[in-house]
């Protein structure tokens, strides 16, 4: 064993030192245990209409750059210009960790288990404990069997992790078709947002299966709207509902916010509607979540991920509006499970400097620059390069003119572009290529970095990060959600204010 000489280092290294080289390690889900006390408790009047926004992926950077980017619009490049979102100016601001009982980096399952049952459990496990043996109850469920009336709305599949994790128990987030049964089998009021993934049951090992989960829903007593009209007509008192997004996109989702039109329905009119069919003398619980910030965030697509938090934000508006005429009754949570991408506000080709105003030149989310590729190797066959850049230059504005300070491209992001090109087609995995593209198209990860990078935003991974995530709330009980704590507490926040057992 070598010796450190004590003039040479501080004590508190001495004393980390000594931890790591004598194995006083401890678990993750105990690490953070000795903060302190932290309140959870509240005596007065039960909170009767509970929103719990949740955007998944959204950490500080996210939230930041959605008012720099809207400050920018205004014209503006100093401080003072950012404009706020709703929830950013709540009474109530937290801090919240959300490492699982392995890993400092969470997934949506996991953390949005801890959520919603105030449990910590392992990646990728739906309301179950680290054994996947013993199932555990959510706050939603607790909400219905008390009478409640409960909604669910996500931007993703709503067999999704994020919002499986209220009404589903099972150990693998993977197990959608299992996870469709069970979100007809609890009973909830009301579902909206994306579709389901493997309504059929194509990747389910079970046996026996009860067929297609839109027939199990109807057999289960569920309206089924997919259209804009049926939506529109839906009255409080219609039963229980399931409302699918008429243009429905990637994998069973809504469409990203930067690619709606205004003629498609958006997470606000889910919002907006499930608040108008759940409205009763017993109050009601309801969960939205923004998923499509986390998507966005892991291909490293900044102004796809900053539309959709103005997505999240405005049904949180809905929120807002709602409470105004149920002031004493009414308690508003907006959190994130995790933050996606290691976004962050600064790059070092941009120094001390942002300039968000120039991603208002992308007017398609790389998703959908992907369709575009693909829709033109199908009618020639083959892909150009001249071909590229010219949707470059029409969908993110980055053009070839030298000259163009703001968005011409220079010789080295010229030659990015080139090396993306040759990798299109390339089949090949490996640990340099993941790094430079991730699992995506290599095109387009590299369009939204070059113009990201101009921006002055930048990313370290296409995964989720460990860092906490902030967490917002106003209204009734709206003081005990003050302070830094974990993502369990959450739970044990929300179950003390609406006084479940």
């Amino acid at each position: 064993m070598f010796r450190l000489k004590q003039s040479a280092v501080k004590p508190a290294f001495i004393v980390m030192f000594f931890l790591i080289i004598t194995g006083a390690a401890y678990s993750v889900s105990g690490a953070l245990s000795s903060r302190g006390p932290v309140n959870n408790s509240y005596s007065g009047k039960p909170a009767k209409y509970v929103f719990l926004f949740i955007g998944d992926g959204m950490g500080l950077p996210q939230v930041s750059s959605a008012e720099i980017f809207a400050g920018s619009m205004k014209g503006g490049k100093y401080p003072d210009a950012p404009r706020s979102l709703s929830f950013t100016s709540f009474g109530a601001q937290g801090i919240t960790t959300t490492h699982d009982a392995s890993s400092f980096i969470t997934d949506s399952a996991s953390s949005g288990t801890a959520i919603a049952t105030g449990n910590k459990t392992l990646n990728g496990v739906i309301s179950m404990d680290v054994a996947k043996k013993n199932k555990l109850k959510s706050i939603a469920t607790m909400a219905k069997e008390k009478g409640m009336k409960v909604g669910i709305i996500s931007s993703v599949s709503i067999d999704h992790a994020t919002p499986a994790v209220f009404y589903s128990n099972v150990p693998s987030r993977k197990m959608m078709y299992e996870i469709g049964l069970q979100m007809f089998d609890s009973g909830f009021d009301y579902f909206a947002g994306g579709s389901v993934v493997d309504p059929d049951g194509k990747k389910s090992k079970m046996e026996n299966k009860p067929g297609n989960l839109f027939d199990y829903a109807k057999n289960k007593g569920y309206k089924i709207v997919k259209s804009k009209s049926e939506f529109s007509r839906l009255k409080s008192g219609n039963g229980k509902v399931w409302a699918i997004t008429e243009q429905v996109a990637d994998d069973s989702a809504m469409l990203y916010e930067i690619d709606r039109s205004s003629s498609v329905l958006s997470l606000k009119d889910f919002t907006k509607k499930g608040i108008e069919l759940l409205d009763n003398e017993k109050g009601f619980f309801m969960m939205v979540e923004g998923g499509k910030i986390d998507w966005a965030c892991h291909a490293n697509d900044g102004m796809s991920a900053i539309k959709d938090v103005y997505a999240f934000d405005d049904a949180v508006r809905e929120a807002v509006a709602f409470a105004k005429n149920h002031p004493d009754e009414t308690l508003i949570v907006v959190t994130g499970d995790h933050e996606c991408g290691g976004m962050t506000v600064g790059f070092a080709g941009t120094k001390y400097d942002t300039f968000f105003q120039k991603l208002k030149k992308q007017n398609m989310s790389y998703i959908k620059f992907d369709e575009t590729l693909d829709e033109i190797k199908k009618k020639n066959s083959e892909l150009k390069f001249d071909e590229v850049v010219n949707l470059v230059s029409k969908h993110f504005g980055l053009n070839t003119d030298k000259n163009d300070k703001e968005m011409g491209l220079t010789d080295y992001e010229m030659q990015l572009l080139k090396d993306a090109f040759a990798q299109v087609n390339n089949k090949e995995k490996s640990d340099s290529l993941y790094l430079l593209y991730g699992e995506y198209n290599p095109l387009s990860v590299t369009v939204t970095h070059i113009l990201n990078r101009k921006a002055g935003i930048g990313w370290t991974s296409y995964s989720h990060t460990g860092v906490p995530v902030p967490t917002y709330a106003k209204g009734t009980g709206e003081e005990i959600f003050d302070g830094y704590y974990d993502n369990t507490d959450i739970f044990k926040k929300l179950t003390a204010v609406m006084n479940l057992q």
